[in-house]
């Protein structure tokens, strides 16, 4: 790269399940935000946005100069096709960026019933060829989410045969799925719940056995363990330390998964990622990933990390062990503001006076906040602080932004 070349950065595309997970996107880096509305979205086990948030969370966006893109991506059956049009003419009235659709009836009427929003082609559409990108363009795409079982090269290869203005949009982290571009039957068959329409029970985490037909009732273990295995489960994937790789490949969007997720995973995945785009804008060939943000993607719930397809067949593509989460820690308080000298918080978890608590800024990298004292909310001195959702006060040199988030690592 020229010393005088600019990287054009991707945009940071983060989830946002409720309201409150929308904003906390907004303040702590996302460019643009994926929300969806109480039918047609992927995640049914998420809040969701009524009519109401959904207006407020797209205002508060706006404001911030943050997109917001409504996923309309499950595979409606023949009785749900009768109610899409008032959703999309909804979320076109409230301001919405960009619809996200699978289902080309369902793009079709994208196309009729929201004209004045982009049209963002889901990942369940299985889009792994030029081609069919191609296509998609034809039909008034603005935008493909390529599947994930590809390749960084072909990315590029889709990226250099089609059209500019066509956005690629590819997943740079969480979690992963076994199926075909996260089409799955398996849900439905076992528990009657339709993985196709956002109601996923996520039976690939589940341990099997091996089962004899000739010897009912006996489990034969896969593994050398008495337990079983979870031959299904599929590491996480993080793309942090390839962010070059991934925007050299022409991707124009990095998406984050989870809006199913905490609003804890949200803050600290999309600070982590504004803080690597950052870093990476006026970098040159040498560019590592900042050692901070790799440390941040280790303090929120998650699997094995691995790089999914990126680079081929995955080496580490699954965790056989368990179905577990690595969670080291936890949020300790959230900040309300900054008065007299001290952090106003109101307590989510307990902990004491004397204890070190690593602090979570917006747009910011992690900085220590030692709890030397410890006031109430009247300003009493305590020990402890210990019922959640009680104000409590710390003294520390400088203001704090609001938002913001106290850790302490889990006992």
């Amino acid at each position: 790269m020229n010393s005088t070349d600019k990287i054009i950065l991707p945009e940071l595309l983060c989830p946002a399940g409720d309201l409150t997970r929308l904003k906390t996107a907004v303040d702590f880096g996302a460019d643009a935000v994926y929300i969806a509305g109480e039918e047609f979205g992927m995640r049914t086990a998420a809040s969701n946005f009524g009519e109401a948030d959904m207006r407020e969370g797209i205002s508060y966006a706006h404001d911030r100069g943050v997109k917001v893109h409504i996923a309309c991506n499950t595979l409606p059956h023949n009785d749900e096709i009768c109610r899409i049009p008032a959703f999309l003419e909804l979320c076109q009235d409230a301001g919405a960026d960009a619809i996200i659709a699978a289902d080309l009836g369902t793009i079709g009427l994208v196309k009729k019933h929201a004209p004045k929003c982009e049209l963002h082609v889901s990942v369940q559409s299985g889009v792994v060829n030029y081609e069919t990108a191609n296509a998609f363009y034809n039909l008034g795409a603005d935008r493909v989410v390529t599947a994930r079982e590809l390749s960084l090269a072909e990315i590029a290869e889709i990226r250099a045969k089609t059209p500019k203005e066509l956005t690629l949009e590819c997943f740079a982290h969480g979690a992963m799925c076994v199926s075909f571009s996260a089409r799955c039957l398996l849900s439905s068959y076992m528990t009657g719940r339709d993985a196709n329409r956002g109601d996923c029970a996520q039976p690939c985490r589940w341990s099997y056995s091996l089962v004899e037909t000739n010897r009912e009732g006996q489990h034969f273990d896969i593994t050398e363990t008495d337990k079983g295995t979870y031959i299904l489960n599929a590491n996480d994937l993080c793309m942090a330390q390839h962010l070059r790789e991934m925007q050299a490949a022409g991707i124009g969007s990095l998406k984050i998964e989870g809006r199913a997720k905490s609003q804890y995973y949200v803050a600290v995945t999309a600070n982590a990622y504004r803080g690597a785009l950052d870093s990476l804008k006026d970098s040159d060939e040498s560019w590592t990933l900042p050692p901070w943000v790799e440390e941040e993607l280790n303090k929120i719930s998650h699997r094995t990390y691995s790089t999914g397809f990126y680079f081929g067949r995955p080496e580490n593509a699954q965790t056989y062990a368990h179905a577990g989460y690595v969670r080291d820690y936890a949020v300790a308080a959230t900040v309300d503001g900054y008065e007299d000298g001290c952090i106003v918080a109101t307590l989510r978890n307990k902990f004491r006076r004397g204890q070190e608590l690593d602090c979570l800024e917006p747009k910011c990298e992690p900085f220590t906040v030692t709890a030397t004292e410890l006031f109430d909310g009247e300003g009493n001195p305590i020990d402890s602080a210990p019922h959640p959702m009680m104000k409590i006060k710390i003294p520390f040199s400088r203001p704090v932004k609001a938002g913001s988030m106290l850790r302490m690592k889990s006992e």
